[in-house]
């Protein structure tokens, strides 16, 4: 079913509207007011490998294609993702966001040695999602963005335990020679102006070679200021202050990049397209306001800055091979995050609360400035390969299999410093550490798939498929203190010669591995050609991993599943003037993966328990006359842990079972506690008026988007200690005037200036740092990352 406001429509129009090729144009999009049709034209998705109409898909899915992208002012990842209701982002800032569909969430805080994300972000045929998270894609010259909400939507691809979102770019075009440019200039409430330009050509070279060119550049504009303030710190009695950090709107964005595609048609039945596409995104500061400050204030001791850039080179070749359609699709993704992170707050509060400041001195044994901070590196390489072969989509029994590969390969280098610390005390190799993370973790994922469809009668469809997986992940490296600061960990805890470059040993080296198969059965009774119904049973996995620490209790981490049934219907009415689609579901999360924060900071992750999660999605879409459009979707989701959350799983489920070292257990949540993150409702509503003005056509929007409350943690002593994420509701207006080569639109977004918050995090230990006893002087340094103030701007653009 649709989850988002409106509908998409494959238009018609001429080569100079991109928009009109006959990909699904997007949720809401109007037919092209040239052609002068009642009936408003199909749907057309590629979610299920094949091109369908989208209601003719018995799976939950939304597609907003690139006019509905342009009208609702769509620039990056956390944008379109307001926009469907089954999903719920939790973000850091530009670069670092974790999405999440029908409540799928434990709260895990997204470590890089920690789980997998539960969603699949795909580009086009080739997956992108690396392993803390996907990356953020300025959204221009997109021909739709699909979401899958449920887990394994599809089988094929990468492994998706929750949903899927797939970015689907405009192809190049041998019809004719065309282009578009846009500029804008917006200003934000609180903050500072920002500014876009982007534009894209397609070329055809031949009668059957074309390319295509896209490039931008943004500047997103800051609007959290970082005030003056100052630390004592208990043990020394040192003060520093952030003088020299002081500023407003310190927390800007500047993002620019390119993509560049060749599609070649060697004949009527083969097709080779080629793909690059780059991009570098530079984020100073912080996204977050601090509690006990004001509204969009925090107060940073160290600066704070990411330097995110990527480049990915992709293939796809299709063509047919008999009566079959063969689809063979690879890629190979590098990417490389340089960051910089305040921590003095870890350092603040194990001072205050137990003295560690004592601990740091200098070569002369005089104390020093505890203070630390984060310079890490993050590499990545990612590289997939799928081969598929799809019969007629004609014929009574269909079929479609195929064999996927993928390698995701990260270096993690994360430097926490101490400046000025004695030799002793620093980690041997670095310049003054008193931490160090030097890692190369590797997941590899090999599966076989398939899926048959059968026709049992003119009204009756059913669909069986399985997808047979192997996981083999890695961890291997060295982290934690010099052996003069700890005679337990770190160095003191090497068993070999370093064998990542750049450490000084190797005291971690675990691999873990597992095949198994998950399935997915569907049976559709289309009603009318108009009407279907449909019910959904389907698995979806996780893959295991590691847990650095070692010794009982540390062991690694299996695979967690969702399992899910699914009813749902999709009707159109009035020659597609008006559709309703609906679903309601159950879905049984078991053994999940739930992250934490443990001593010195380190993540650990068990399979702590199980949940359920009751909802269901509706999408309703009404053109009532020519020119007027009214959408709406919203998603209700119920979920909640079926077993107790014990520190220590055990296959009991009981708490009282002590640890696997006779430590005492303890409950982290009982049986019957909401899951975190995601809200019980969403919803959103959209209203499009269009009119003649002259030779113009002009067009007003009122976009509605609300967001329920949710909690921050599973735990509920941490989620005492965070606090919940209050509900929010943002109101997006537009107007503005077209023709068939200009356009100008007045916008402002967040009209009301909501202050919706989206994540919740403190830099340690909750019962630390979040100072739940109030025994310090500066209280519990709590961070909420605000979704951006009300915005104000204008749009120009020219198509030639």
């Amino acid at each position: 079913m649709l989850a988002s406001g409106g509908r998409a429509v494959a238009q018609t129009g001429t080569p100079q509207d991109p928009g009109a090729t006959g990909q699904a144009s997007g949720a809401g999009d109007r037919a092209d007011s040239s052609a002068g049709q009642e009936d408003y034209g199909d749907i057309i998705v590629t979610a299920q490998k094949r091109e369908e109409n989208l209601q003719d898909v018995p799976i939950a899915i939304t597609a907003i294609g690139t006019e509905r992208l342009e009208e609702l002012q769509v620039d990056d990842f956390e944008d379109y993702t307001r926009f469907v209701p089954s999903i719920s982002i939790q973000t850091s800032g530009p670069g670092f966001s974790n999405v999440y569909f029908r409540g799928v969430a434990s709260g895990e805080n997204a470590n890089h040695s920690a789980s997998l994300p539960s969603v699949g972000t795909y580009l086009d045929e080739q997956p992108i999602t690396t392993i803390t998270g996907a990356l953020d894609i300025h959204v221009y010259d997109i021909a739709r963005v699909e979401a899958l909400a449920g887990p394994q939507g599809t089988l094929y691809g990468a492994s998706s335990q929750a949903g899927t979102v797939r970015i689907i770019t405009n192809k190049p075009d041998t019809s004719g020679f065309y282009g578009e440019a846009d500029v804008e200039l917006n200003s934000v409430a609180h903050g500072d102006i920002g500014y876009t330009g982007e534009a894209f050509l397609n070329m055809p070279l031949s009668s059957n070679i074309a390319a295509r060119v896209v490039g931008w550049y943004r500047r997103d504009a800051g609007y959290i200021d970082n005030i003056p303030g100052s630390l004592t710190f208990a043990s020394s009695g040192i003060t520093f202050d952030n003088a020299g950090l002081v500023e407003e709107d310190y927390n800007d964005v500047d993002t620019y990049g390119a993509r560049a595609a060749l599609k070649i048609d060697l004949d009527d039945e083969w097709t080779i397209l080629p793909q690059v596409m780059g991009q570098k995104q530079v984020a100073h500061g912080s996204f977050a306001q601090e509690a006990g400050l004001g509204e969009l204030q925090t107060m940073q001791f160290n600066p704070e800055r990411s330097n995110d850039r990527w480049i990915q080179a992709a293939l796809t070749v299709e063509g047919k091979i008999g009566s079959f359609d063969m689809t063979y699709a690879g890629s190979y993704l590098k990417r490389r995050v340089d960051s910089e992170t305040d921590y003095v707050d870890y350092a603040y509060f194990y001072d205050a609360l137990a003295g560690y400041g004592s601990y740091f001195y200098d070569n002369d044994g005089n104390l020093v400035n505890p203070n630390q901070y984060i310079q890490a590196i993050d590499r990545y390489t990612k590289q997939s390969h799928e081969l598929r072969f799809a019969s007629d989509g004609d014929k009574p029994v269909r079929f479609i299999g195929g064999l996927f590969y993928q390698r995701q390969r990260h270096n993690i280098e994360q430097n926490y410093i101490i400046d000025d610390i004695a030799d002793s005390l620093t980690v041997p190799g670095t310049e003054s550490n008193i931490w160090l993370t030097k890692q190369i973790r590797v997941d590899r994922d090999y599966a076989v798939f398939g899926e048959l469809t059968a026709d049992m009668t003119k009204k009756l469809s059913v669909t069986l498929g399985s997808r047979i997986y192997r996981y083999k992940n890695s961890l291997v490296g060295f982290f934690g203190f010099s052996s003069g600061y700890s005679s337990r960990t770190g160095v003191a805890a090497c068993f070999a010669p370093a064998e990542v470059a750049g450490s000084p040993c190797t005291n971690l080296d675990k691999t873990t591995s597992d095949t198994d198969f998950i399935h997915r059965l569907n049976a559709t009774y289309k009603i009318s050609p108009d009407a279907l119904v449909y019910a959904t049973v389907s698995r979806g996995f996780r893959p295991g991993g590691i847990n650095r620490r070692t010794g009982p209790g540390f062991g690694p981490y299996q695979a967690d599943f969702i399992d899910n049934y699914e009813l749902g219907f999709k009707t159109s009415w009035l020659r597609n003037r008006m559709r309703f689609n609906a679903a309601i579901y159950q879905l049984d999360w078991t053994d999940i993966q739930l992250s934490f924060l443990g001593e010195n900071g380190l993540t650990v992750i068990r399979n702590a328990g199980n949940a359920r999660i009751r909802g269901g999605e509706f999408d309703f879409y009404f053109r009532p006359v020519s020119g007027l459009t009214f959408s709406a979707g919203a998603a209700y989701n119920d979920a909640k842990s079926t077993s107790d959350f014990c520190l220590f799983a055990n296959s009991q489920e009981d708490c009282s079972i002590p640890g696997p070292a006779g430590e005492a257990n303890e409950v982290l949540a009982p049986a019957g506690t909401r899951l975190p993150i995601t809200s019980k409702f969403k919803a959103n509503a959209l209203a499009r008026y269009e009119f003649p003005i002259g030779t113009f056509d002009g067009h007003f929007q009122a976009a509605l988007v609300h967001e329920g409350r949710r909690t921050s943690d599973l735990r509920l002593v941490e989620r005492a200690i965070t606090g919940a994420m209050p509900s929010y509701t943002t109101l997006d207006l537009s107007t503005g005037v077209k023709s068939e080569r200009w356009s100008f639109e007045l916008f402002a977004k967040n009209l009301f200036d909501s202050r919706g918050i989206t994540n919740k995090s403190i830099q340690c230990v909750e019962v630390i740092c979040g100072d739940p006893d109030g025994v310090t002087a500066v209280g519990g340094k709590i961070y909420s990352f605000v979704i951006q103030p009300r915005t104000i701007g204008a749009r120009f653009g020219v198509k030639f």
